[in-house]
């Protein structure tokens, strides 16, 4: 086991709470806002990993109640190496946990069950890997699920486009400590799904087990759009059962990614990357959704995320988005991904309030783009980033690969966690 490690003065923070760095490294350190809901954050560094040819990226965390000590959850995180010499590449997964929220912390420990495996891909035998993974607990069944997505790669480990994709998952087994084998998501045979995945995303299940699973995909000679799919899980087996509404945008991006889904009241909240922009919608049922629009402060001005995911914190008593954006003197910053950003949402508006936004992990030149939000607790919410470290040399501004843990310690317990 690891102790836990906190940031330290020189690394812009003087013991481990966000509210002591200076007012020029925050947007707003009040923690007064529009609605009564009032927190405090604190930041974890549990491992770290960059040794010029390696990283760890898309650290998000899971937890299964009362598994831990004394009747504490267990945590458990997901991540992959990053091959620092090329683009996305993924050749391993490994995972880490905490039975006493964070005091002591397991090594990073290499998952087979996980790991990459050879496909016969039109006639040529391929690596794919499951990646951009995230565990979240499924209350009805009890079971920890982790979603992502594949990536197929030429024999060289090469990224190609355009690539069959499929929705990866895997259940853990919380008495073993052990991930079962990857296993792919069943699509409707229809060629709109032949590249169709959930990668990063921020999934919602229903009081009734029925999991609201959003994802992208590419329609014939279209760019990517995105759509909700509802599926079941009794343990073991995800299944589709049918799909919402398809968004996509008619312009010279990709089109839309990364949708990740919360539910805030009686309507549903969706956040979406796109190259230029990012989008936001909401819906009453989970699947058909209005046509998107880009976020924006409140004031009306761009809210300056492109290119990059965004999720969601949700308190039973407010919803936050969390998000990187320009104008955080980031410029250095690869598509500014540094530093991460939380702020309120204007539900009837659908913006961010400017005034609510606070810095959860400080820049230090690698980006922080891909990134998990976690309930741990009526009192604590998570979010898990790594310092992804390319391109070569964001090193200089100080960044050293570490993954984070924001600790978001809410003021009142939120009802929302069960």
């Amino acid at each position: 086991m690891i102790t836990r490690r906190h940031f330290t003065k020189t690394s812009l923070i003087s013991g481990f709470s966000l509210l002591n760095l200076p007012l020029s490294n925050l947007a707003s350190s009040r923690t007064e806002y529009s609605s009564n809901l009032k927190y405090h954050l604190s930041l974890d560094v549990p491992t770290k990993l960059f040794d010029g040819q390696q990283c760890w990226v898309h650290p998000r965390a899971g937890i299964i109640p009362t598994a831990g000590q004394s009747g504490l959850p267990r945590v458990v995180i997901t991540m992959n190496t990053l091959q620092l010499s090329g683009s996305d590449v993924f050749k391993g997964m490994f995972d880490l946990h905490t039975n006493d929220l964070g005091k002591l912390w397991t090594e990073p420990r290499s998952l087979a069950t996980l790991a990459p495996r050879l496909e016969t891909i039109d006639g040529v035998e391929r690596p794919v890997a499951a990646s951009d993974f995230w565990p979240r607990f499924h209350n009805s069944t009890k079971t920890l699920l982790g979603i992502g997505h594949t990536i197929v790669y030429t024999p060289e480990w090469e990224v190609e486009h355009p690539r069959p994709r499929h929705t990866a998952y895997s259940v853990y087994d919380v008495q073993e400590d052990q991930w079962a084998t990857w296993k792919k998501l069943q699509m409707p045979n229809q060629a709109k799904f032949d590249s169709a995945g959930a990668g990063c995303v921020q999934r919602y299940d229903e009081a009734d087990g029925t999991i609201l699973l959003p994802i992208s995909f590419h329609p014939p000679n279209k760019n990517s759009h995105i759509t909700v799919i509802q599926c079941a899980f009794d343990g073991e087996i995800l299944s589709y059962q049918k799909q919402g509404n398809e968004l996509g945008i008619n312009n010279d991006t990709r089109g839309l990614h990364e949708p990740s889904l919360t539910r805030f009241g009686n309507e549903y909240f969706l956040t979406i990357r796109n190259d230029k922009l990012g989008f936001v919608t909401k819906s009453k049922d989970g699947l058909h959704f209005d046509p998107i629009r880009p976020w924006t402060f409140d004031d009306g001005t761009e809210l300056g995320n492109y290119n990059t995911q965004q999720h969601w914190v949700t308190h039973s008593d407010g919803l936050f988005l969390v998000y990187t954006r320009r104008g955080a003197n980031n410029d250095h910053v690869f598509r500014h991904r540094a530093p991460l950003f939380m702020a309120q949402v204007d539900l009837d508006r659908l913006c961010v309030i400017r005034e609510t936004e606070r810095i959860l992990v400080p820049e230090r030149g690698a980006r922080l783009g891909n990134f998990g939000v976690t309930e741990i607790s009526p009192d604590e919410t998570w979010v898990t980033v790594s310092e992804w470290m390319q391109p070569k040399g964001v090193e200089k501004y100080g960044s050293d690969g570490s993954v984070y843990v924001a600790r978001i310690h809410w003021d009142q317990p939120n009802r929302n966690f069960s």
